[in-house]
């Protein structure tokens, strides 16, 4: 990509939506639950029904407050809510309500860390509240509404509280445009986490980003066109997103052609950008205040006691955790990568080491929940069973091969540790005797082994050490096993 850029600037801007945990949805008492029965969590409100009205979700504003503090945002005395007038197949009545001017937070920024230990400084114009859409589901041979032949509509989500964080347009970026959008995003992310004001699964749609992309050409001073790539729900997408569609916009220019201003869409299979619409402008949605909905008014008091409750900034955690880890640069940036601070953090105050934690969390844990197309942390793994899975093998109550057994039968609910141990006999194969025998079939079968380690070939004894693991179903203590070949060959 650096060859691509050097007639041009890359200019971003990230629009990260943010679905918020609340109990209920923004504007009604509808439940706010992820994978529920299909408009099953659905009020007359949602549906947009004649006579209805609204009510604001005091939690979800509380929550907006706190997210745009952590966004070291200004927090506006009074906002309001608006209806955006759009046409939402996936909202009942037909409208967004959203907020237009003034947003309950803006004029922040927000500290962006590279690879390399740079801090990038991205400049928030604004985060204001809304609701999702519902869900569309189009049935066809690719699932694409282009050659549906039905969609179906999932109500649950309409109404679901959302946060939209606007950046302003982002420049200096150069070729690390990419590493900048995946770490931005990994960012919002982990401040999200901390404060508690959303699950933050972006598998499940809870953090979104629409990746806006332009080129302005070197020495100019207008920013280009700009497209914007909607609904991205990974830092390794937006990352991969943000650089397909530089070098498709200086495809474009170089051949003399312009961009088109438009959304389009991740095609994660294609690792490009496709064409979705053609992309509407703030005036083309003609907000008006919503009239049944009274504005937001804030205090100094209110907003002083939610400051108050802010967590650690994560940037700085991540510095203070960097460290006290005996982690390598490298892991500690895998770690941070894969969204798994909180758990190993957890774990380690549990009573784990800081190299067990990691272990367990990027290693088999991280493995099974990649196999279910999960994230780690909704494994079923607790920290509390990563800790007795190691004091476990340390007091030969198991082996490291029969604590990956275990972490599977967790994931599938089948208990703790320890009573998936006895549940399934899992427990190593302590008994002398049973060892004894099963050392002395393997040697009996291999006597060309056995002559070998007489001759001094110390490394031939592994050649016994795993016909008696397999007689043993993995559950001996391979250390016991080979004192005991070494004590029988004398």
């Amino acid at each position: 990509m650096k060859s691509v850029l050097q007639n041009y600037e890359p200019v971003l801007g990230f629009e990260v939506h943010v679905e918020l945990n609340t109990a209920t949805k923004m504007f009604s008492t509808a439940t706010n639950a992820f994978g529920d029965q299909p408009n099953s969590n659905v009020t007359a409100s949602d549906l947009g029904m004649p006579g209805t009205l609204p009510a604001i979700n005091a939690t979800g504003i509380e929550y907006g407050i706190k997210l745009g503090l952590a966004l070291n945002c200004t927090i506006a005395p009074e906002s309001r809510f608006s209806r955006k007038q759009y046409f939402y197949p996936d909202l009942g009545k037909n409208y967004q309500t959203s907020q237009a001017e003034p947003a309950i937070a803006y004029d922040g920024y927000v500290d962006v860390e590279l690879d390399d230990g740079e801090i990038f400084r991205v400049e928030i114009e604004r985060a204001h509240l809304e609701e999702d859409a519902g869900k569309l589901t189009h049935i066809g041979s690719t699932g694409r509404i282009h050659d549906a032949s039905a969609s179906l509509v999932d109500y649950n989500r309409a109404g679901v509280p959302l946060v939209e964080i606007v950046s302003r347009p982002i420049t200096g970026a150069g070729e690390r445009a990419p590493e900048l959008a995946r770490a931005y995003l990994a960012t919002i992310r982990d401040i999200v986490k901390a404060l508690g004001v959303s699950d933050a699964r972006m598998e499940r749609g809870n953090i979104r980003c629409d990746a806006n992309v332009s080129l302005m050409p070197i020495g100019a001073q207008a920013f280009g066109t700009r497209t914007e790539t909607k609904n991205v729900n990974s830092t390794r997408a937006v990352a991969a997103a943000v650089e397909s569609e530089i070098i498709r916009q200086a495809k474009v220019l170089d051949a003399g052609d312009a961009i088109t201003q438009e959304t389009r869409h991740w095609d994660e299979e294609a690792r490009s950008t496709r064409s979705g619409r053609p992309k509407s402008d703030a005036d083309d949605y003609r907000y008006f205040p919503d009239p049944d909905l009274v504005p937001v008014v804030t205090d100094e008091a209110w907003i002083e006691r939610l400051r108050a409750e802010l967590p650690e900034n994560p940037l700085q955690r991540r510095h203070r955790l960097r460290q006290q880890w005996p982690y390598s640069e490298t892991e500690f940036r895998d770690v941070v990568a894969a969204g798994l601070l909180d758990e190993i953090e957890a774990t380690v105050s549990a009573g784990a080491t800081p190299e067990a934690a990691r272990k367990w969390w990027m290693g088999e844990i991280a493995r099974i929940a990649n196999e279910k197309g999960i994230a780690p942390e909704a494994l079923g793994v607790t920290p509390a069973d990563v800790v007795e899975l190691e004091s476990l093998i340390a007091d030969k109550t198991i082996n490291d091969k029969i604590a990956r057994q275990v972490v599977g039968h967790i994931a599938e609910g089948e208990g703790r540790p320890s009573e998936v141990v006895q549940a399934r006999s899992l427990a190593v194969v302590s008994d002398e005797g049973a060892l004894t025998t099963a050392v002395e079939d393997a040697m009996a079968a291999n006597p060309d082994v056995v002559e070998r380690i007489k001759g001094g070939h110390m490394k031939a004894v592994g050649a016994l050490i795993g016909p008696v693991m397999k007689a043993t179903k993995g559950q001996a203590d391979a250390g016991r096993v080979r004192e005991i070949i070494l004590e029988k060959i004398g």
